[in-house]
């Protein structure tokens, strides 16, 4: 039997887990569940590996309660069982997931049923920090779209490969959300301030940039992912350091271009770093301004265009994200996430997925328009407490005697 060992990012501790549902999936074609809805997780595998394979090409891979229900309980059975020593994900088509499925979240907010869509956000988060928790290594194949809850279900793992063709964002602003998906855990960890600049502008990464600043952990031609793939599901070990090598081996060395976000640090931490949104766009402004810089007068225009209570929001929530643990931070964004889909405070996520994906007008109209509208209170909101009708997500607590 293989020795059970921590990897990842966050050091957590391990519970008895009692399932043996899916103990068996050892075949090395697609295996697909009994439940039809279970076809957009795909899996392959046999001997010390498996392979989730997320199946939605048509709608980019976006996240479904079904699909993070489905994977939470693959990945507990494997992690249960000692004849697997390690895990990959993967998606179908251009996308490795774009996020979660805000279409069918909106038409659910509209049509009043929210127990839906908080059964979606607590299934999904609980999969995220199950990955953050991981007790055997964990590789995720980034190799196309890769925002929103397709970050959240492969950063907080072990190895995250990027290639050629990975595009990374956190657009939630745009959209009158907030960047959630354990977003404020990962974004907040990044060098100086890029966390606040891609939670705020939305902007865009390449597969190059995500493993220069620590988003990824490797890089690689996609033309070479059927050849780590091959390779990896040769292995037969639960020790990470085996996988990064294998990994390291089959890597290409890159550096972000000259027109990289991250050849221009100093300026973005310089404006990036002010303790209000008001002050990051005055800074931004006095930039563009004094060098006419094509980026500086990107990065305004895109301020200019997020929701402005979305911004101030996700600003506290990247600065909160700093001082707390992965599941400090899902707790909060859970919370907050709430506050948005009752749209008690604001109709902004309704607006922002109608504007952009449903009606693709491109124009939402705000509410509040500006930022001098949005009030402390409002912000304030987003961070309180659930009351006692409405509970807290609800993470699992891992023993400590079990990892010992």
């Amino acid at each position: 039997m293989m020795q059970r060992k921590r990897v990842g990012w966050w050091f957590f501790t391990k519970a008895k887990l009692s399932l043996n549902a899916y103990r068996n999936l050892s075949s090395s074609q697609h295996v697909i569940l009994d439940n039809p809805n279970h076809c957009q997780v795909l899996v392959e595998g046999n001997g010390c590996s498996r392979m989730a394979i997320l199946n939605r090409p048509s709608a980019l891979n976006a996240l479904n309660t079904n699909m993070a229900a489905t994977l939470h309980k693959l990945y507990r059975s494997w992690e249960d069982n000692p004849d697997i020593g390690f895990v990959m994900m993967k998606g179908s088509g251009r996308a490795f997931a774009a996020g979660g499925d805000i279409v069918a979240l909106y038409h659910l907010i509209n049509k009043g049923n929210m127990e839906a869509c908080k059964e979606f956000f607590r299934t999904a988060y609980s999969f995220m920090y199950l990955i953050g928790t991981y007790l055997k290594p964990h590789v995720a194949l980034l190799n196309g779209i890769t925002m929103g809850g397709g970050a959240g279900v492969s950063i907080p793992g072990t190895f995250r490969v990027a290639t050629d063709k990975t595009i990374f964002a956190t657009p939630e602003v745009h959209i009158g959300f907030h960047p959630d998906a354990a977003a404020s855990f990962y974004l907040s960890h990044l060098p100086g301030h890029l966390g606040e600049y891609l939670a705020l502008t939305g902007e865009k990464l390449n597969g190059v940039e995500m493993v220069t600043c620590g988003l990824a952990t490797h890089y690689s031609s996609s033309a070479k992912l059927p050849l780590i793939e091959e390779q990896l599901g040769k292995l037969v070990t639960d020790d990470p350091s085996v996988i990064e090598a294998t990994l390291e081996h089959y890597g290409d060395l890159a550096q972000p271009d000259s027109s990289s976000v991250l050849q221009r640090i100093e300026i973005l931490d310089k404006c990036f770093c002010h303790d209000t949104v008001e002050e990051i766009v005055d800074a931004m402004e006095n930039a563009a301004s004094e060098t006419k810089d094509a980026w500086c007068i990107s990065t305004l225009n895109r301020l200019k265009e997020a929701s402005p209570l979305s911004l101030k929001v996700a600003l506290r929530s990247i600065r909160e994200g700093r001082f707390q643990t992965l599941d400090q931070c899902l707790v909060r964004e859970y919370r907050m996430t709430l506050q948005a889909i009752h749209r008690k405070i604001s109709g902004d996520i309704s607006e922002g997925v109608r504007a952009r994906v449903v009606d693709k007008d491109f124009a939402p109209k705000w509410d509040p328009p500006t930022l001098e509208n949005v009030s402390q209170d409002m912000v304030d909101q987003y961070f309180f407490p659930l009351s006692e009708a409405e509970p807290d997500l609800e993470l699992p607590t891992k023993s400590r005697e079990a990892f010992l």
